[in-house]
């Protein structure tokens, strides 16, 4: 087929020269948005939906068994002045016999204390008792169910496990810190490292938090080292943070 003499021929599997343009302005910004990361959704109130910063309260709603983020104005709607909860009555002590619901609201705030009882702490045969197949786990009453339950993390979240009586008789009968803690809002925080298992009581939203660091960082079968640096970091700021049992506590 003639060519014409004009138009110069193209190699085969060659592209003749073309000019170079830059991208043009809009290309450039249509790139940039496919590149942006979504924007993260601000947490808000889960009672007034205002905007809630890093660091806000929580609530225990006892009936959907959850806690809800919580505003500061919300928060101080449910604590009273006299240091009761919300819908406690007068001279009612905190602490219920296992099983038994006290007259409350839904919503309870969380305490923030941080005890520690260094003389009491569990032994083998409360960690046995308790058959807890990982390092970490934290106990705590629930109302809602009629009794105590425990929790430890996992890559899936909080796994529950249900003991009887005997267990945790044989693990807490002694424990001053079982004898103070609140149902629903505080739990007991356990930790075996080597031949020693600490335990601290901890409003449950601490706990709820190392299920979540534990969430996103657990690797293989034993967490990793990441995990378990995690681990070790987050009880070394709960150990400054802890305040000694009283004296004068009884169990």
């Amino acid at each position: 087929m003639p060519t014409d003499p004009a138009v110069p021929a193209v190699p085969a599997g060659s592209w003749p020269d073309r000019e170079v343009r830059p991208l043009t302005r809009p290309g450039t910004t249509l790139l940039r948005g496919l590149r942006r990361t979504p924007a993260v959704r601000p947490e808000r109130c889960g009672l007034c939906s205002q905007r809630v910063d890093d660091g806000h309260r929580h609530l225990a709603d006892t009936a959907a068994r959850a806690l809800v983020c919580v505003c500061i104005a919300c928060a101080l709607l449910f604590e009273r002045p006299d240091g009761q909860r919300e819908g406690q009555r007068e001279g009612q002590p905190e602490r219920q016999e296992q099983g038994r619901a006290p007259a409350q609201g839904r919503y309870l705030p969380l305490p923030d204390r941080c005890l520690t009882d260094p003389g009491h702490e569990p032994d083998e045969a409360a960690w046995t008792a308790l058959r807890i197949p990982v390092s970490t786990a934290f106990v705590l009453d629930n109302t809602a169910l009629g009794r105590r339950i425990l929790c430890y993390p996992s890559p899936a979240g909080a796994t529950e496990a249900e003991r009887d009586e005997d267990a945790w008789r044989a693990a807490f009968g002694n424990s001053r810190l079982a004898a103070v803690l609140r149902p629903d809002v505080e739990a007991l925080l356990l930790r075996r490292t080597g031949d020693r298992i600490r335990c601290l009581l901890v409003p449950v939203d601490v706990c709820y938090e190392l299920v979540g660091r534990m969430r996103l960082r657990w690797r293989g079968f034993d967490g990793g080292a990441e995990a378990n640096a995690d681990l070790d970091a987050f009880f070394a700021d709960l150990a400054e943070r802890a305040e000694p049992l009283p004296k004068e506590t009884v169990a």
